[in-house]
C-alpha cells in the first residue's frame, strides 16, 4: 500500500507537470558522418560505411534519450569503435522520437519497419541490440530467424523473472491505471520529459559522469556532449509504450513463450544464431541475470555463446572508454569474422562469470 501511495504521489505530480513551460533543449548531434539509408513510419536506418560483408544493424534503445548514445564523441562513439575495426556495412536503426500522428504504433510496427530495414541492406544481417533495443532484436530473431548471422545484446532486459531491479519492481508495484492515465494526459504519447521527471534522473553530478564515460578528467567539451545528450529526450507512442509496460515488464510474455508478434507466437527457441551477451557488473538498470538468461531459451550451441562482464554501469556499455576498447573490441572482431568456429575455440569462463552462477 505504501509503494502504491508512493507511486501514486509521484505519477500525481509528473501530470500536473506543463511541459510547455520548460525550454527545448538541443538535439545532439551525430559525431560520425553518415547518410539517412531509408526513413521509414517509426525508424530511420543511418549509413556509416558501406562494404562487401554481412551488414551490421545497430538497433539503439528507444527509451528516454536518443540514439546519439552510440556516437557521443571521439574516444566514446561504439560507431567510432566498430569503423575503426573493419566492421562494414554498419547501419544504425534510430526510431524516431514520436509525434501525435505516432500514438497508435505498437511493437509490431517496430518490428515491421526492422524487417524493412534488413531487405534494404540485403535481406540477412547482424543485429547488435543495445538495451530496450536488445529485446526487440531477439524477437526479430525469433520472427524471422533466416534473417539474422549473429546476434549481439548488451545490457538488454530479455528475462525480467530472474532478477531484481528498482524498474521492473517500480513497474509490478504501479497500478496499470497509472501508466494509462500519463498516456492519456499527454494526447496518446508517453513525453519522455515526464519520465525524466519522474525518475528522478535530470541532473548528473561531476563524479558520475566521470564513471560513465570511464575518464578521470573528462574535457569541457565532452561533458557539455554529454549533457547536450542527457538533456534532450525522446517521445514514446502510447500504444508502444503501453505494450512494453504491460507485455514485458509486467507479464514478462517474451520469455514466458506466450507473447505474439506479426501474427505468430516467439519462440525463442528458434534462435540458434552465434550470440554475445554483454553486461556491466554494476549495471542499475539491467541486472546482468536478466540478460544472461536468454541462454536457458535459444537452441544456440553452449560453445557458440559468448559472454563479457564489464566494469561500470548501464551507460559505460555505449559510452564508457575503457568498454568501448575491450570489451567493443572483441565484438567488433567476431562481428567481421562470421565463422561459428571463432566462438568455438575462444569461449572463456572468468571469475565474474562463475559469481553469477552461470554454468560452466
Amino acid at each position: 500500500m505504501r509503494a502504491s501511495e508512493a507511486a501514486l504521489k509521484s505519477w500525481g505530480e509528473v501530470l500536473g507537470f506543463a511541459p510547455e513551460e520548460m525550454p527545448s533543449p538541443e538535439e545532439p548531434t551525430w559525431v560520425t558522418p553518415n547518410t539517412v539509408r531509408i526513413e521509414l513510419p517509426a525508424m530511420r536506418l543511418r549509413e556509416f560505411a558501406s562494404g562487401g560483408g554481412t551488414p551490421t544493424l545497430v538497433v539503439a534503445p528507444f527509451a528516454l534519450h536518443g540514439a546519439t548514445l552510440v556516437d557521443l564523441a571521439p574516444g566514446h562513439s561504439l560507431i567510432e569503435r566498430l569503423l575503426g575495426a573493419g566492421v562494414g556495412p554498419l547501419f544504425v536503426v534510430e526510431c524516431k522520437s514520436a509525434t501525435e500522428a505516432m500514438r497508435f504504433f505498437t511493437i509490431d510496427t517496430y518490428l515491421a519497419d526492422l524487417a524493412i530495414a534488413i531487405e534494404e541492406t540485403g535481406g540477412r544481417a547482424n543485429l547488435v541490440g543495445l538495451c530496450q533495443g536488445g529485446w526487440l532484436s531477439v524477437m526479430f530473431a525469433a520472427r524471422f530467424p533466416q534473417k539474422i548471422a549473429q546476434l549481439v545484446l548488451a545490457g538488454s532486459p530479455i528475462d525480467l523473472d530472474v532478477a531484481h531491479s528498482p524498474m521492473v519492481s517500480g513497474t509490478r508495484m504501479t497500478a496499470p491505471d497509472i501508466f494509462r492515465g500519463l498516456v492519456d494526459s499527454a494526447e496518446g504519447l508517453m513525453l519522455g520529459r515526464s519520465m525524466q521527471t519522474f525518475w528522478g534522473i535530470a541532473e548528473l553530478t561531476p563524479t558520475a559522469i566521470c564513471k560513465v564515460l570511464q575518464e578521470n578528467a573528462p574535457s569541457p567539451d565532452l561533458i557539455e556532449r554529454f549533457l547536450t545528450w542527457h538533456s534532450w529526450t525522446v517521445d514514446l507512442p502510447g500504444a508502444y509504450y503501453l505494450d512494453v509496460v504491460e507485455r514485458l515488464f509486467r507479464n514478462n510474455e517474451l520469455c514466458r513463450g506466450s507473447f505474439c508478434a506479426l501474427g505468430r507466437r516467439l519462440e525463442l527457441s528458434r534462435i540458434n544464431h552465434p550470440l554475445y551477451l554483454l553486461a556491466a557488473r554494476g549495471d542499475e538498470v539491467t541486472p546482468p541475470r536478466q540478460l544472461y538468461a536468454v541462454r536457458r531459451h535459444v537452441s544456440t550451441p553452449r560453445q557458440e555463446i559468448r559472454e563479457a562482464l564489464a566494469p561500470g554501469g548501464h551507460l559505460s556499455l555505449f559510452m564508457g572508454a575503457r568498454t568501448l576498447a575491450r570489451e567493443w573490441a572483441d565484438i567488433a572482431h567476431r562481428l567481421k569474422t562470421p565463422s561459428r568456429a571463432l566462438y568455438t575455440k575462444s569461449r572463456t569462463i572468468d571469475s565474474d562469470s562463475r559469481a553469477l552462477g552461470k554454468p560452466q
